[in-house]
């Protein structure tokens, strides 16, 4: 299965923290999902460091290409079709992280791993919530091995 993670679904993963559940854990985990990072949340973290909305992240944010490789996950550029999507993307939701990530979830036919129900408004299957079952896109309910960390 091939995942995308929202940048704090990535965040949380690299810091441990429980508010990830335990079958996104598990999903990033298992070393036959391929892991996607996109641009879009380098971006975004390197942003938010800068504006001082993300204290404590300055490590991730100076080696991103570092961590991402080291987890094994694997980088998503922004190509010019992910552009266009994005800024073509109907709904409200102004936020151009957000939009990026669902047009590249769109583009790319994963699902993305976030708890913004935002990411629904743009029909983008999106794994949170489901933890302890499986839904109807066959989201397994077991933990597989654990991915390097």
């Amino acid at each position: 299965m091939r995942i995308l993670l929202d940048t704090h679904a990535f965040l949380w993963w690299l810091d441990g923290d429980e508010q990830l559940p335990p079958t996104c854990r598990g999903l990033i985990a298992d070393e036959g999902n391929e892991v996607l990072i996109s641009a879009a949340s380098a971006w975004e973290i390197s942003t938010k460091v800068r504006i001082g909305k993300l204290p404590g992240a300055e490590e991730v944010a100076a080696e991103l290409p570092e961590i991402v490789a080291m987890q094994g996950f694997d980088p998503l550029p922004i190509s010019v079709a992910h552009a266009q999507r994005a800024g073509a993307l109907p709904g409200p939701h102004r936020d151009p992280f957000d939009r990026m990530l669902a047009a590249q979830a769109q583009a790319e036919s994963v699902a993305i791993v976030s708890n913004d129900p935002a990411f629904d408004g743009f029909g983008v299957p999106r794994i949170w919530d489901q933890a302890e079952r499986s839904d109807e896109r066959g989201i397994p309910r077991s933990t597989p091995k654990k991915r390097r960390r």
